[in-house]
């Protein structure tokens, strides 16, 4: 019982914890210091956002926003982009005050980023007939990869890649037709995407497994440190409060996971 009981224990002190973090004074100034919260919310992954009937977003990352704007007493505006790497530059530039960012070391060098909450797959697609298998068939010479322009998988396999290319589509929901306009050998993206995209095309597979863990963190503008703080405490209270996982739940998201406890 005691061995049952322990893991429990132990969420409750790092609910508790965080708690207590972020019932200390907001710091509205750098969170909102146009007297709202203005959230960058990225439609090119749909993990984080999708939009609904009428064009609004949905998702975890405006749950967050939303949630993050009722602590602090402040509106909250929703910025959509259709790229992570505008979403990213919007954030970089100070012209939105939090984003939903892939946590990588070349965006860490403009922004600051939290401990992640969600954790995704990053998988390959192919065509049926394409003699490609594995994952680690991929990076040979003569297979070219399409990727969305800046992101995730983007900067991952510029840094991994040995021998194949990459072909840059513009956003992420864009590369599978990308990949099969160009007649190109594989596409790279979320795993849930790509699994839409193959019901969507037909003839095309998933090479079976991962390529790559994301994490998904909030990110801010440099500079804002007080900020930072908070929010880093925000989303560990999230993430052991339930919070996410209900938020993940709600939207039908699968494909991702509750990013574990920063340590």
């Amino acid at each position: 019982m005691n061995f049952l009981l322990r893991p429990l224990l132990c969420l409750g002190l790092v609910a508790t914890l965080a708690a207590c973090a972020t019932s200390s004074p907001a710091p509205v100034a750098e969170l909102a210091p146009s007297g709202k919260l203005r959230a960058a919310i990225n439609f090119g992954n749909p993990i984080l956002a999708l939009r609904n009937a009428d064009g609004t977003p949905r998702g975890v990352s405006v749950d967050l926003a939303n949630e993050l704007g009722r602590r602090i007493g402040v509106p909250v505006e929703l910025i959509t982009f259709t790229s992570a790497g505008a979403s990213v530059d919007a954030l970089t530039k100070a012209q939105v005050d939090i984003g939903f960012v892939a946590i990588d070391p070349v965006r860490g060098a403009g922004l600051y980023q939290t401990a992640p909450y969600v954790v995704i797959e990053g998988a390959y697609l192919v065509k049926n007939a394409s003699p490609i298998t594995r994952n680690e068939d991929v990076d040979k010479p003569g297979v070219r990869i399409v990727v969305g322009n800046a992101s995730a998988y983007d900067l991952y396999l510029t840094r991994e890649l040995k021998n194949a290319k990459l072909v840059k589509a513009p956003t992420s929901p864009a590369v599978t037709d990308v990949f099969l306009a160009q007649n190109v050998e594989v596409a790279a993206g979320v795993k849930q995407q790509l699994e839409a995209d193959a019901q969507r095309v037909g003839g095309v597979r998933l090479l079976p497994g991962r390529f790559m863990v994301i994490n998904q963190a909030i990110g801010l503008p440099k500079g804002r440190d007080a900020a930072a703080k908070y929010v880093e405490a925000f989303i560990e209270e999230m993430k052991a409060s339930g919070f996410v996982a209900a938020a993940l739940a709600r939207h039908k998201i699968e494909g991702a996971a509750v990013a574990g406890p920063q340590r």
